[in-house]
């Protein structure tokens, strides 16, 4: 995962040096580093790429400023890697961000980060989440000071379906989370980017596995319903940072009947759920 977070963050780095960027991460190019440029340059394709994790971090930046705009007290950043968006979002001060992964990944990270200071207040947490107890511990400081906004970015799909489960019912019944902010495949999906990049993620030990074909109705019976859906397609077009070749895929789009042309729409994208 660590491999996974220093390519996310160049692709950040790259957006934020363009003239037109959408966002600005000062901190994206040190964190991703050497290692992260190397996987760029290694990915079929790697830099021509980048517009998903683009729209997926303006898109997800969105949404967290609205929600602490509506009254959320602590972020529980779960999996949080290089994310540097309590040092980059014009967040409160009184707000508690909750930044928790692998101690390795925490004591890198707060390495890199050394001197500079966070707009809120920063809990750095390392721990393995895969440990019940662990995670449910750590799950219960976060209710300790609600409303609670969960957010899973990139985690999801390195998951199993069975861990998906845990993690999904934890977080309503022990973080008391009112929000949870993911990113959500489809099994279309996972079967293209597997097709494209498999023998690089098994490399990297990342291989995707999560993609319910129930979409978002698989939450559904931890507590969780769709608040939002904001497609990675339908967002790519609005901010502008599209597919190569998108006057291709445009045209095949309107060429599709009315249900592929949805089923386009949801093979991925950003999702925010709350608890029923």
């Amino acid at each position: 995962m660590s491999d996974t977070a220093a390519w996310v963050a160049i692709y950040r780095a790259m957006e934020s040096e363009r003239p037109d960027a959408l966002f600005h991460d000062p901190y994206a190019r040190r964190l991703g580093g050497a290692r992260g440029e190397a996987i760029v340059r290694a990915m079929p394709r790697g830099a021509s790429m980048s517009w998903p994790m683009v729209v997926r971090t303006a898109v997800m930046d969105e949404i967290v400023m609205r929600c602490v705009r509506d009254g959320a007290a602590t972020v529980l950043n779960l999996a949080a890697g290089l994310d540097a968006r309590a040092y980059r979002l014009p967040l409160p001060p009184t707000l508690r961000w909750m930044h928790v992964d692998l101690p390795d990944s925490v004591a890198d990270f707060r390495e890199q980060m050394a001197g500079e200071t966070p707009r809120c207040e920063v809990e750095y947490i390392g721990a393995d989440l895969r440990d019940a107890q662990t995670r449910r511990d750590v799950f219960a400081r976060a209710a300790e000071n609600g409303p609670v906004l969960a957010i899973t970015e990139g985690l999801l799909v390195y998951l199993e379906a069975e861990n998906v489960s845990e993690l999904a019912a934890d977080l309503h019944d022990i973080a008391h989370a009112r929000w949870w902010l993911t990113d959500l495949a489809s099994p279309r999906l996972l079967k293209m980017l597997k097709r494209r990049w498999q023998p690089q993620l098994n490399a990297g030990n990342a291989p995707f596995r999560f993609g319910p074909a129930e979409g978002t109705a698989f939450f559904a019976p931890h507590g969780w319903k769709e608040s939002e859906f904001r497609s990675t397609w339908d967002e790519s077009l609005r901010l502008d940072r599209t597919m190569p070749n998108i006057w291709l895929w445009k045209l095949l789009d309107r060429l599709q009947p009315a249900r592929k042309r949805e089923e386009m729409r949801r093979m991925s994208g950003i999702v925010l759920m709350h608890a029923n």
